[in-house]
């Protein structure tokens, strides 16, 4: 499956109305064909049972460059997937597009992904880090996203347990910071860490709760009694 034709397969699925509608929802400037995502994922599959690693890997290359909405969301798919050995190059790739997040639907597709890889390998928290600091507001926002799979761990291993504890010292150092999509990406971490250790998101919320914006306090406090 050549990236023209892939594109081609989706410009054929599109739906002009949809996509409109999906600009206007979205309010990020690209091209959208008006796909559906139940689409969009059956289209995958089966390019997915067509490929090896490497040919899905260039594949994801080339569609996210495409710009197309629907073709960054099909890359983020194509590269979604538990058990992937070796997968330093999905790795990289996935790192490679951070930089470009500029919407939180596109960027969220893509944090699944590489979900999947941070908890593959812990020692990927090392470069995550670095993005703590970045300029760039989505990639702030993504050490949160795609850490996610830490908070849902009832009985986490050590070495869960101190990536997990390091991920919340980011969140404290994201409370000062007043973009409304960094104090969402807070609480939705201590909110999913509050159903598995409750304790800790208590722990947290006490000591940064009142700087926190109002909002993302009670949402990060939404199961906790």
């Amino acid at each position: 499956m050549t990236a023209d034709a892939a594109i081609d397969t989706l410009r054929a699925a599109g739906d002009p109305e949809k996509a409109s509608q999906m600009a206007s929802y979205h309010k990020v400037d690209r091209p959208y064909l008006g796909v559906a995502n139940p689409v969009l994922d059956e289209m995958v599959r089966g390019w997915r049972r067509e490929m090896d690693l490497e040919a899905r890997v260039a594949l994801a290359d080339a569609l996210w460059q495409s710009n197309i909405h629907e073709a960054r969301v099909a890359a983020t798919k194509l590269l979604t997937q538990a058990r992937i050995r070796p997968d330093e190059a999905v790795w990289h790739l996935i790192c490679s597009w951070v930089p470009s997040f500029d919407g939180w639907a596109v960027a969220d597709h893509a944090c699944i992904a590489g979900q999947r890889r941070v908890m593959a390998d812990l020692s990927r928290l090392d470069e995550i880090e670095g993005w703590t600091t970045s300029a760039h507001m989505w990639t702030r926002r993504a050490a949160l996203v795609i850490t996610l799979p830490l908070t849902k761990l009832n009985f986490p291993k050590p070495d869960e347990s101190e990536a997990r504890a390091r991920v919340l010292d980011w969140a404290a150092g994201y409370v000062p910071d007043r973009d409304w999509f960094i104090q969402k990406a807070v609480a939705w971490w201590v909110r999913d860490l509050s159903k598995h250790d409750a304790d800790a998101a208590r722990a947290f919320l006490e000591a940064h709760g009142a700087d926190m914006k109002a909002f993302a306090r009670k949402e990060a406090g939404k199961y906790l009694h």
